[in-house]
């Protein structure tokens, strides 16, 4: 689990209403507003435009000092709206970090190294779990998971209960498996193909005599074909 970055950025009052935003925006800064359990009203700022697009770059969670009047207030980026047509970013939502109230958010999951039963044994690395959701208390936020998976073997998992959780609360299921190292591509297709071998006596039965149907209706269309003939 690594800690997440922290930025620092600078952040100009501003005036609220349409054309103010659109002032701004045509000078390359972004409105925003800042709001947490410990702002008592609602702060309405701007930043430059570029700093913002360099913190959506990042995947990892990052935690953003803004400085403004004098004041300096920890943050997450809560939020953000994008132009439908040139995507830029038009507004953000930040929300200020209050030591007593924890915060909901969601952390990346990374994969590190190469799993020995890929290397091995040709296996197939499968991870269907990109993002973990907690709660959390402000000193506690990681800034994303990195997951050794160097000692993997063909059929072994990761699962949210073998992740570092020490004074964090995961919202998503234990049990949730993260990566699983799957066999080669065609070792399936001949484990799918071996399934029979496993069936119940009964379960064969059912097959045989299902066999036995079909060959019984082919006979009848045989000789419905012959009695066609004989009639001709």
């Amino acid at each position: 689990m690594a800690k997440p970055q922290v930025i620092e950025l600078k952040a100009e009052e501003r005036k609220t209403g349409r054309k103010p935003a659109e002032a701004l925006r045509d000078a390359m800064r972004i409105p925003g507003i800042l709001y947490g359990p410990e702002v008592d009203k609602n702060i309405s700022f701007s930043i430059d435009e570029l700093e913002i697009e360099n913190i959506l770059a990042e995947s990892k969670r990052q935690i953003i000092e803004l400085k403004i009047n004098g004041e300096t207030h920890k943050t997450l980026l809560k939020s953000f709206d994008t132009h439908p047509v040139t995507d830029r970013v038009i507004h953000v939502d930040l929300y200020a970090l209050a030591k007593d109230h924890e915060v909901t958010l969601s952390v990346p999951i990374n994969l590190q190294g190469t799993a020995v039963g890929v290397t091995d044994g040709g296996g197939r690395v499968f991870q269907p779990m990109h993002i973990l959701q907690i709660r959390v208390s402000p000193e506690n936020i990681p800034g994303e998971y990195n997951i050794d998976i160097s000692e993997l073997q063909i059929g072994d998992s990761l699962h949210v209960k073998d992740l570092d959780l020490q004074n964090i609360t995961p919202l998503d299921d234990l049990n949730r498996a993260i990566v699983t190292i799957r066999p080669p591509k065609s070792e399936e297709l001949l484990t799918s193909a071996l399934t029979t071998e496993e069936l119940s006596d009964e379960e064969l039965e059912a097959l045989e005599e299902g066999e036995e149907a079909v060959e019984g209706e082919e006979a009848t269309e045989e000789e419905a074909e012959e009695s066609e003939e004989e009639t001709e």
